[in-house]
């Protein structure tokens, strides 16, 4: 009797200590990415697949342009302050990680498809950083991948029906192809704060 109950308290002991073990395995990953976030990681419903069309023409999935850790951007090329201002800084960020050899990439999506074409959002992300990509599709592919990131847009009629302004909620997104949609970036965060966070997620997925 004696020695089952000896058994079975090692047992019970190994027992709890693999647990602890698989416990900590499994919550590491999330846990590391707190830290980086300072103990927001934003996941959630946020984010998910979609299908739009690149600078080239070509259609593409989040599996063909999502290949490291990738800033996401939606806006628009006829934005006249906003956008250009948070996507300098989002290049700005980018140069900083690139310096400590920490490269992402980045990725602009249009919420103006009716303007937006693949060689305008060439031209006007090409104006920001070599590793930008701008992202078009039809205004259903568009939708989706609005609704997919939770994003606001809503087109602000004028007194000319072609120059129209687009109204957007401006997060930066950051995700992964291992973890997704990581957290938002709100616009008074600055490069090298940006850049940090940034850092600490590469390194830790």
């Amino acid at each position: 009797m004696a020695r089952l109950m000896a058994w079975g308290g090692m047992a019970f002991v190994v027992l709890v200590v693999g647990g602890a073990f698989l416990f900590t395995q499994i919550r590491q990953p999330a846990d590391r990415l707190a830290e980086c976030l300072a103990g927001s990681v934003a996941g959630g419903d946020i984010g998910g697949p979609f299908t739009l069309v690149d600078e080239t023409g070509r259609t593409v999935t989040d599996q063909d342009v999502i290949n490291g850790p990738t800033l996401v951007y939606f806006g628009f090329t006829f934005c006249p302050d906003v956008c250009p201002l948070d996507n300098e800084r989002n290049a700005i960020a980018m140069d900083i990680l690139d310096e400590q050899g920490a490269p992402v990439d980045a990725l602009f999506i249009s919420i103006d498809p009716e303007r937006d074409t693949p060689e305008l959002l060439a031209e006007f992300t090409d104006v920001f950083h070599e590793r930008m990509v701008g992202l078009t599709g039809t205004q259903e592919q568009v939708d989706e991948a609005i609704q997919a990131y939770r994003v606001y847009a809503r087109k602000v009629e004028g007194d000319d029906p072609d120059y129209y302004l687009m109204d957007h909620s401006t997060f930066t997104y950051l995700v992964t192809p291992e973890e997704g949609f990581v957290t938002f970036f709100r616009r008074d965060l600055s490069p090298d704060q940006m850049a940090e966070q940034v850092a600490c997620v590469a390194e830790s997925v």
